[in-house]
Formats: structure tokens, sequence, C-alpha cells
């Protein structure tokens, strides 16, 4: 089983900074890798990435050292456990409602006794290779895959304090686009509502020891959302990333040319 590189940085209290992958290209995963990012989430919601597909970009994630995530698609079973089999360290997971899809989640994610997680020796256990007796390697595979939903709906954000203290749990994603759209504020991250509802979700992160991660569009929100105490952000989209670089060196070469 591959190091949870991101688990071990959280636990010191460093800062992690990801992005996310939605172009399918094992070389792209090798230039998000050499680039020095801790994480990076192979998003299967947006972007056309069969599960094979996933599983190959997160082996070549792991050869950087950085730290693959899946944003799935939905929620179930079959999302979960094909995921974490073939090798994810954590899933981001959107459109969560509330608290029974939470109990969902973790009943798919994680071993007994905090869940139910069906046994498979896959990748991500290298395929029961010299594995530990039963209820050390549960131990281990609960605490290094990390269950991480979405709070982008009032539905979530209304029941985000019992959410966070559900076992099972290791900390909550903010979508901060979303987010704003559901409380009738769409793009306005400095709206009072929307600034409450960071600062509450975070609360409910830190009340309960649990990781707290946000989308930062820019760096001046990256900054922001440090001062008020999230653990970490996601930035970019690597093909988005790449079509602004391209239009830079298009204009660049346009005006000398």
């Amino acid at each position: 089983m591959k190091k949870n590189y991101v688990v071990e940085k959280l636990r010191k209290g460093e800062k992690v900074l990801g992005t996310f992958f939605h172009t399918a290209s094992g070389l792209a995963m090798d230039a998000v890798g050499l680039a020095g990012l801790d994480f990076v989430i192979i998003d299967k919601e947006h972007a056309p990435i069969a599960v094979e597909t996933a599983v190959d970009l997160i082996r070549a994630a792991e050869g950087y050292n950085l730290t693959p995530f899946v944003r799935i698609k939905e929620i179930s079973r079959s999302s979960v456990l094909r995921l974490l089999d073939g090798g994810a360290k954590g899933l981001i997971v959107p459109a969560v409602g509330g608290t029974e899809d939470v109990k969902k989640l973790v009943e798919y994610s994680k071993y007994l006794p905090i869940g139910n997680r069906g046994m498979a020796m896959g990748r991500g256990t290298d395929f029961g290779l010299n594995t530990l007796p039963l209820e050390d390697h549960w131990v281990l595979m609960n605490r290094e895959s990390l269950l991480i939903p979405m709070c982008e709906t009032q539905g979530f954000l209304n029941q985000v304090e019992e959410i966070a203290a559900m076992a099972g749990v290791d900390g909550i994603f903010i979508g901060p686009c979303d987010l704003s759209i559901a409380l009738g504020k769409p793009g306005n991250f400095a709206d009072e509502t929307v600034q409450a509802a960071f600062r509450r979700v975070l609360a409910a992160c830190k009340a309960n020891g649990k990781f707290s991660l946000i989308y930062a569009p820019n760096v001046t929100l990256g900054k922001e959302f440090s001062e008020m105490g999230f653990d970490g952000c996601a930035s970019g989209i690597d093909v988005n990333l790449l079509l602004s670089a391209y239009l830079h060196l298009v204009k660049d070469f346009r005006a000398v040319l």
C-alpha cells in the first residue's frame, strides 16, 4: 500500500495544495506530479474519465508522491469501492444532500467497525501481498483512505455540525461556487451570507478534529482561506491551465510576429 502523504502533512499541521484533473492523460499527470503539488483530484464528476483510466492516473500520480484523490460521480457502492480498491487515497464526494447521504458513504468506504466496506485485495492493497492481520488492515485503511464529502448544498450546510461529528468522515471540502449558488449569492464569495457559511463549515471541522479543504480560484482567495484557518485548498483544472498558458503564448507572439 502506497503512503498517503497528505494525511502525514495534515497531521503535522502543514497546509496542502492540490488541483483538479480532467484530461485523462498520463503525460499530463506527469507534469502535474513534477510541479510539486501535494494532491490531485481526478474528476469523474465533470470529466469523461472511466474507472480503468482513473486507476492508471492514480498509478502515475503515485510515482511522484502526489496523493491521488478521486471525485466520484455519484453516491453508490460501486463508485466508492472500485476507486478505493484501485488505490485512491481519498474520495471527494459532490452533491451530498445531508446526513443520510453521508451515512451511506461511510458504510461503503470504511471497514468495520466504522462502516461495512466490502473486502477485496485490489491494487490499493498491493493485491493482498504481505497483508496485515485483517483487523490491523482495516485500521490502516480506515486511517489512510480519506472520505471527504463536499459542502455545496443547503441541505449539507444545515446539517454540517452533525456531519462533521460523524465517525468515518475525515474532512469536508467546500465547493464555494455551488455553495454560493445554493445560498442565492452566485459567485459572490465576499457576501456575508457566503462568508458565514464558510466559517460555519470551518468551525464544525475544527470542533471535531476534521480536515477542512476548499477550492480557491486564485492566490488572493487562497491566502484569505488559509488565514481563515482552512487546512488546504485546490486550485485550477489541468485543461484550463493548459488553455491559459497557450492564450498567453499566442498573445505574446502575435505582438511580435
